[in-house]
């Protein structure tokens, strides 16, 4: 028995009219699974994802990222032969269906869950959108700064004066994360049931979830976390400090017996721990510019190895601010093994390989599809001839 086989997501497959970052980061992971995933695209043109950068080998660095292990098939949806196509590959072969087109546009190309379950009763469809399929925000064009926005998440980042954006797409990351999970759930609940489901993912839902500490902290009429840049909002020392070699070491504290031994090993000002203004976290935090004074004071004359050694000595939590050259050589990751190559039009590529498989596991790594790469097989494995494909290809509807 192959090792694909053996990938708990072998044998299914999922049909995709996806674009950007959510719909797309969700079935990558059903990919890494072992699931076959049959990627809908313009033809000449694909996910617009495909033009937002050229960083890694001319590709660009946002579709690399959630697209390899794919196939490419490209239909102008706009055609009625093309539309014929796609409808019957989910006919035959599709157990689950993703789509993060423009509100609405599935339902018009008869796309919607009540029209497909009504042929196949088990099919699974997943809708991912801004705002949800209904409520007065449904028809709203929705991007993930847009997101980070609505759901709260500026105005608990950044520093007092400047909100912030995350990094990294974190409204669509939570969208494709829950995506994801809630296509495992409907795959398990079509095992038992053999029924399918209609999920419906809203990015603001999803990253309002992710804000739970804050809402909660705010909760009946209470005033909001402050943004605090990197440092934590409510609790100190936590975030970070700079060293006298002109590097910055992240620390958090998280009880009394932390503090204490921050006080003897780490600051060696062992009254410290005695001293009234300090004596609970709540307190720290109300004099963190005294405290924040003392620390600079005493790292100030360490480099960044030395009051690192001294944390871990005193088993405080610690960490590096690493730039992304860094992180690629990050000794963890390679330690464990964690990097692999997945193939390109372009050549090989570094990926991470996905969390919660071994280093030595079956997580599907495949390449990284080149726009239509695959529209010619999946049409052969429909009954299409290569006339008919080459007409079909001369028609501009692939």
């Amino acid at each position: 028995m192959s090792a694909g086989s053996l990938r708990p997501l072998a044998g299914i497959t999922v049909v995709t009219l996806e674009h950007a970052i959510a719909a797309p980061f969700a079935t990558r992971q059903l990919a890494d699974l072992g699931a076959r995933v049959i990627k809908v695209e313009r033809p000449g043109v694909g996910d617009f994802a495909r033009g937002y950068d050229e960083r890694v080998k001319g590709l660009a660095s946002h579709f690399v990222w959630t697209n390899r292990s794919k196939e490419s098939l490209t239909l102008d949806l706009k055609d009625a032969e093309a539309q014929d196509i796609l409808k019957r590959l989910i006919r035959e072969q599709a157990d689950v269906v993703v789509q993060n087109l423009a509100p609405g546009a599935a339902s018009r190309l008869g796309l919607s869950y009540d029209a497909l379950a009504a042929e196949k009763p088990g099919i699974i469809v997943c809708d991912i959108s801004g705002y949800g399929n209904d409520g007065p925000y449904r028809d709203r064009k929705a991007y993930d700064l847009l997101i980070q926005g609505e759901a709260g998440f500026l105005s608990v980042t950044g520093t007092p004066d400047t909100p912030s954006k995350a990094g990294a797409s974190v409204a669509d990351i939570a969208a494709g994360m829950y995506a994801y999970s809630s296509i495992l759930a409907a795959l398990f609940h079509r095992a038992n049931t053999g029924r399918g489901r209609h999920i419906d993912i809203s990015m603001l839902e999803s990253l309002v979830e992710w804000m739970g500490y804050p809402l909660y902290y705010a909760h009946d009429g209470a005033p909001p976390p402050a943004r605090a840049g990197a440092s934590h909002a409510t609790i100190y020392p936590y975030g970070p400090f700079p060293t006298g070699d002109g590097r910055t070491v992240l620390l958090g504290l998280q009880n009394e017996r932390e503090w204490v031994a921050f006080c003897e090993l780490v600051l060696r000002r062992p009254d410290l721990a005695a001293d009234e203004r300090f004596s609970s976290n709540s307190r720290r935090h109300a004099a963190r510019d005294d405290l924040g004074r003392i620390i600079a004071e005493v790292f100030s004359a360490l480099t960044a190895e030395q009051v690192i050694a001294r944390l871990e000595e005193a088993r405080i939590a610690n960490g590096r601010v690493n730039d992304m050259a860094d992180v690629w050589d990050h000794p963890q990751l390679a330690t464990r093994g964690r990097w692999r190559e997945v193939g390109s039009e372009q050549g090989p590529i570094p990926a991470l390989l996905p969390p919660g498989f071994p280093g030595d596991g079956d997580a599907r790594m495949d390449p990284v599809p080149a726009l239509g790469q695959h529209t010619d097989a999946i049409l052969a494995a429909l009954g299409y001839t290569a006339d008919r494909i080459g007409r079909l290809r001369a028609a501009k509807v692939i």
